[in-house]
């Protein structure tokens, strides 16, 4: 995982941590320690989907409650989401923020997020193959220096 060249000593606890489209591994793996600190079931809802309130219908069927039905535990349930999203949305910079804008909910945004940065599982197979094929062929030619195989390591991976 990549770090910001230069980090600020004595970062703050309150505000979360800000994504300025660099280091998303660092700034990812902030942001779930700041959730979890935060409030352990806004990681939950970042993770799993927000809590819908339900009830029963006339056929017995469970369907999503009209805000107007909402008792206390509902308005809490839903207020969750909201402060995940807000959380998130405040990490992020004007550009990061257009792209998840229409997002309607805190794992929605996580999953664009995650999508846009790290790619799909397959973009992800297709990296680590790549870097192992990249890996097999590495060699130190006969009287080459140390640091000049380590530069050229670099730059294949990179």
């Amino acid at each position: 995982m990549s770090v910001p060249p230069r980090i600020n000593e004595g970062q703050s606890t309150i505000i979360p941590p800000l994504f300025n489209e660099k280091y998303y591994s660092w700034w990812k793996e902030r942001m779930e320690n700041f959730l979890m600190a935060e409030d352990y079931e806004l990681w939950t809802i970042v993770k799993r989907g927000p809590l819908t309130p339900i009830k029963q219908n006339g056929q017995n069927k469970t369907v999503p409650k009209d805000s107007s039905e909402f008792v206390a535990e509902d308005f809490r349930m839903v207020e969750k989401n909201a402060k995940a999203k807000k959380i998130l949305i405040c990490g992020l910079g004007h550009d990061e923020y257009n792209c998840i804008s229409a997002s309607s909910n805190a794992k929605k945004i996580w999953n664009a997020l995650q999508t846009s940065h790290e790619g799909t599982n397959q973009v992800k197979r297709s990296r680590i193959e790549l870097i192992m094929w990249n890996y097999e062929l590495f060699s130190v030619k006969e009287f080459e220096l140390i640091q000049e195989m380590m530069t050229r390591f670099t730059i294949i991976t990179n």
